[in-house]
């Protein structure tokens, strides 16, 4: 009975927020005010709004009203690793994806980059092959280059769902580079996020989607075999 009533009141929050128009920011009524609406106790609107909250639908902070969240995604990002980790999707599957969505990325951030977008990739794409030797500082340049192409291509979706993959990222990464031994090796991934970024300051999207799809052929096959060599 417990739970059916916080599903009403989940329910109910959301259709307040549709049906007056709230945008990210704007307030809430409190946790009273939906209690008495839909005839619950608060127990039941404070957990509906935990609920809320931990979806980032709305955001609680202490002494202040509920206010309508941001997308975050850090949410689809708990998801997708709980998919992996209970084996209901595997890592490939997971790579397919986001190789599909990269290769879309690239190219919008070449249609529709500012300079400043070109410095933020560019600089990226620079900081990972000064920091080839500290493998933690490369893989957060890493990850920040593709989010920033993400951010470039004016897609907000397109931004949060490369953000999710963040975490299978600081896993998969650093299995991919251990199988990369020689300089050459190494120095091949630091060109082509450099090419990539000069595609996108250069406004070519086909280039730029072209260079994102090898570097993904070599990323993938990089990935597997270093979990062959592990296994």
């Amino acid at each position: 009975m417990s739970d059916s009533l916080v599903d009403q009141a989940v329910r109910r929050v959301r259709a307040h927020i549709r049906d007056h128009d709230l945008k990210v920011g704007d307030t809430l009524p409190g946790e009273g005010h939906f209690a008495t609406e839909l005839s619950v106790s608060r127990a039941v609107m404070r957990e509906a709004f935990g609920a809320l909250a931990a979806l980032r639908l709305i955001d609680v902070g202490n002494g202040r009203k509920a206010r309508v969240g941001a997308i975050d995604g850090s949410v689809m990002a708990a998801s997708i690793d709980h998919a992996v980790a209970t084996a209901q999707v595997t890592t490939t599957e997971v790579w397919d994806v986001r190789r599909t969505l990269e290769l879309r990325t690239a190219a919008l951030a070449a249609e529709h980059r500012s300079d400043q977008d070109v410095r933020v990739i560019a600089d990226h794409a620079r900081q990972m092959a000064l920091y080839a030797n500290d493998l933690d500082r490369l893989i957060g340049h890493d990850i920040a280059f593709h989010q920033a192409i993400a951010r470039a291509g004016g897609n907000a979706l397109f931004h949060q769902i490369v953000r999710s993959f963040e975490q299978l990222m600081r896993v998969a990464v650093p299995t991919a580079w251990y199988t990369r031994e020689t300089e050459a090796q190494r120095d091949v991934v630091f060109h082509v996020h450099q090419d990539i970024a000069q595609a996108i300051a250069d406004r070519a999207p086909t280039e730029a989607a072209a260079l994102m799809d090898s570097h993904f052929d070599n990323a993938i096959s990089d990935v597997f075999r270093g979990k062959a060599h592990s296994a």
